[in-house]
């Protein structure tokens, strides 16, 4: 019998709806913001923080670091929606739960999405503390059939076979790069590759990976980016090397992801503000 319990357009207009109702901005960027990096959301002036909790059918995160608000402002001179924090697949959502603000943020009228996240350093030559432009995806889970498209395609939403060629915007890379440049901030570019999650690698899945072509490894993202390049929205994907997988591979702690991700935030808030300057 084929599953019948999918999200609609009419799911997540409902969403949207409520949101727009509750704030005077209608943005055209969006942002989310990954494990320890809620603190840039200080900094957009005039906002509106509506809980993930009050919005109809929106995930709630369960994981510390993630504290689940939109916020909605000003940073940079740009008007924005920012997700502080993001539910997981590993929380015992469906794919197209937590990817369900990606999906009310395009109803709202967002057409480039700006991801963040903090992710294990695959490549030998990162080292905790680095910025990755991502350059371009695995998508390892969707391998395995968990998709956030699977189900019925909305052809108003965007096609039933969406091209993932140049899924991470290469104009939006290119204002990373220069943003990165002016102010002096190493900028790395990689491979990210997304794992299901809640545990973290093994080093036997870390030489897997790194053979596969991974710079580095995360339990998110993905999705949210399939969902933006299914609605036409241009991307631009940022990691926070929290740790350094490749050098030893000593014990990973969820405290150590948020603590480096704190600690990189105002070069990532640096980074984030250059781009939105040249948007």
């Amino acid at each position: 019998m084929l599953e019948t319990s999918f999200l609609t357009r009419a799911d997540y207009q409902k969403s949207a709806q409520f949101v727009a109702a509750r704030t005077k901005y209608r943005p055209k960027i969006g942002l989310i913001l990954g494990s320890g990096l809620n603190s840039l959301a200080d900094e957009i002036a005039q906002a509106d923080v509506i809980p993930f909790r009050d919005v109809p059918g929106m995930p709630v995160s369960t994981v510390p670091g993630h504290t689940g608000e939109l916020v909605i402002g000003r940073l940079s001179g740009k008007i924005l929606v920012a997700m502080r924090g993001r539910a997981h697949y590993y929380e015992g959502y469906t794919m197209q739960q937590v990817t369900l603000p990606v999906r009310v943020m395009r109803e709202l009228g967002v057409e480039t999405l700006i991801v963040t996240n903090a992710a294990g350093g695959v490549n030998a030559n990162f080292r905790a503390g680095d910025l990755m432009l991502i350059t371009d995806h695995i998508n390892f889970v969707g391998m395995a059939g968990l998709s956030p498209l699977r189900g019925p395609n909305d052809d108003s939403l965007g096609p039933r076979f969406p091209d993932m060629t140049g899924a991470y915007d290469p104009a939006l890379a290119d204002l990373a790069r220069g943003a990165a440049r002016e102010q002096g901030i190493e900028l790395r570019e990689g491979v990210y590759i997304m794992l299901a999650g809640p545990s973290f690698e093994s080093p036997a899945d870390v030489r897997f990976i790194r053979l596969i072509g991974a710079d580095a490894v995360g339990m998110s993202t993905v999705h949210e980016v399939i969902v933006a390049r299914h609605g036409g929205m241009r991307v631009l994907g940022l990691s926070l090397i929290s740790n350094s997988l490749a050098h030893g591979h000593d014990k990973v702690s969820h405290e150590e992801v948020l603590a480096a991700g704190r600690a990189a935030v105002p070069k990532l808030a640096a980074l984030v503000k250059g781009v939105l300057m040249r948007i």
